[in-house]
């Protein structure tokens, strides 16, 4: 698929299903939902432990290639969309991706910041949001 708001990293591949099995390059493309707030921070965070772990595991042979799709505030904010379609392509299309957040957006169980701005939404407290993006994880 061609995409126009997601960037597709060169030198990254696809991971596939051969026999019912992943099969995962030593460049695989993963997707993933950068978080609002303080989820920023914990996502820079988190890359950089992710690298450092597959470069001590694989000794520089494998390295993850991440890709940024959209959901959330900062996707309203830049798409005036909660949820692009390019984002769920996207995870469809690699089959991988660290996600959750969405999910959540979507069963609109979503705190102050979310509500206020989303019609028709449950408010909640961060915790039960916390629940809730590890509810639909595997969504």
């Amino acid at each position: 698929m061609a995409y126009s708001i997601v960037k597709v990293p060169a030198g990254g591949a696809k991971i596939t299903i051969k026999d019912g099995k992943l099969q995962v390059p030593n460049n695989p493309i993963i997707p993933f939902v950068e978080g609002d707030g303080t989820g920023r921070d914990i996502w820079r965070t988190s890359t950089r432990a992710f690298d450092a772990t597959v470069q001590k595991a694989y000794g520089g042979r494998r390295k993850i290639h991440w890709m940024e799709v959209y959901a959330g505030e900062k996707s309203f904010k830049m798409f005036n969309t909660w949820l692009p379609e390019e984002t769920v392509q996207a995870f469809t299309e690699f089959l991988v991706g660290i996600k959750g957040m969405e999910g959540a957006i979507a069963a609109e169980s979503v705190t102050y910041d979310f509500a206020r701005l989303m019609e028709g939404t449950k408010e909640v407290r961060c915790s039960e949001f916390g629940d809730a993006v590890i509810k639909h994880m595997d969504d």
